[in-house]
């Protein structure tokens, strides 16, 4: 493969390979190398710093998050133990992200082993040392053809890009990159590479890089609305609390909302730790707790309004709603809008 990239591009190559995803991802944060060879999460990654999309070597695959027959559900997974690959793994990924979804962290199961071998965790649920584990799809359907009865499927992620992908550095010169293409789309079994055919759309890269990252779908002791729900809801007298900087407040808002921009230095984890946050910024507004108050911020991805709704509930607003879809959901929907 050395040589092969290396008479493609001109210029001498050196080819480093790692199975510490870890280093890889640190790699990938630092810009470290002209050119990654790896899964989905490396090149979702690398394509938020300065990369570009080659392409992969396999068609797009989704993730089971399988569990054992007497776990029912995603929600059920809390007090269970999880088998996985190491940290860095696709697989794992897929977990965080199924199980966020739910409301559920990595810190609310029993616990959480990571091993080498992903296939394994099927062999685990069967001999009953874990209670669930994530596969892909075809790993399933072979597998749980041989033992039916044994596990369910709780969750299914979304397409990801299968094999490897193939990204580089956007600032090589165009020639270069244009070349290294060409050889990857033609790259032989002597290389060690599969040819390069599949291009996946850049949605399911983002998707890979933002799991883990966003909101659950619901939040216990609030009520999730959408953004049309929020606004019949103001116009009945409810307070909506934008939670964002300053800046992207005075930029655009939801019209009529009021600025409480507290300080998040928590996990964004549905087990976050509210006392390492500064929610000051709720006294200032001067928020009646037996009122109606909708918390909403930048969408999905963004975690203050979230954290805002819990922490709000918790403190004994009457009330609380919140608008996941934040402003993004708001301003899509032509609801009216105010700043910049």
């Amino acid at each position: 493969m050395e040589t092969g990239l290396t008479q493609a591009a001109g210029q001498p190559l050196k080819l480093s390979t790692s199975e510490d995803l870890a280093d890889v991802m640190r790699a990938t944060r630092s810009a470290g190398y002209d050119v990654f060879i790896g899964p989905a999460q490396v090149a979702a990654s690398a394509l938020q710093r300065g990369y570009e999309l080659v392409g992969a070597t396999q068609k797009s695959e989704q993730y089971l998050l399988i569990g054992a027959a007497n776990v029912p559900a995603v929600a059920a997974m809390k007090g269970q133990r999880l088998y996985l690959p190491q940290q860095d793994s696709v697989y794992t990924y897929m977990a965080r992200g199924m199980l966020n979804e739910a409301g559920l962290s990595f810190q609310d199961l029993k616990s959480v082993k990571h091993e080498k071998y992903p296939q394994a965790g099927l062999s685990a649920l069967s001999l009953g040392v874990a209670d669930a584990t994530v596969v892909r799809a075809d790993e399933w359907a072979e597998w749980s053809a041989g033992h039916p009865g044994v596990a369910r499927v709780l969750a299914t992620s979304h397409p990801v890009p299968g094999g490897f992908t193939i990204v580089v550095r956007k600032d090589l010169p165009a020639d270069t990159r244009s070349k290294l293409g060409q050889w990857f789309g033609t790259a032989t079994v002597s290389s060690g590479l599969t040819p390069v055919t599949q291009r996946p759309d850049a949605q399911e890269y983002r998707r890979v890089a933002e799991l883990g990252l966003f909101t659950p779908n619901g939040l216990p002791g609030v009520t999730r609305i959408s953004a049309k729900e929020a606004q019949q809801l103001q116009a009945q007298g409810a307070v909506v609390v934008d939670t964002r900087t300053e800046k992207e407040f005075k930029a655009k808002r939801i019209r009529g909302a009021v600025l409480a921009a507290y300080v998040e230095k928590s996990l964004k984890d549905v087990a976050f730790n509210a006392a390492q946050d500064d929610f000051q910024a709720f006294d200032k507004v001067s928020l009646d707790k037996t009122k109606p108050v909708i918390f909403a911020c930048n969408g999905a991805e963004c975690w203050k309004s979230y954290k805002a709704a819990k922490v709000a509930a918790a403190k004994g607003f009457k009330s609380v709603y919140w608008l996941r879809g934040g402003l993004p959901e708001w301003d899509a929907g032509g609801l009216p809008t105010e700043g910049g």
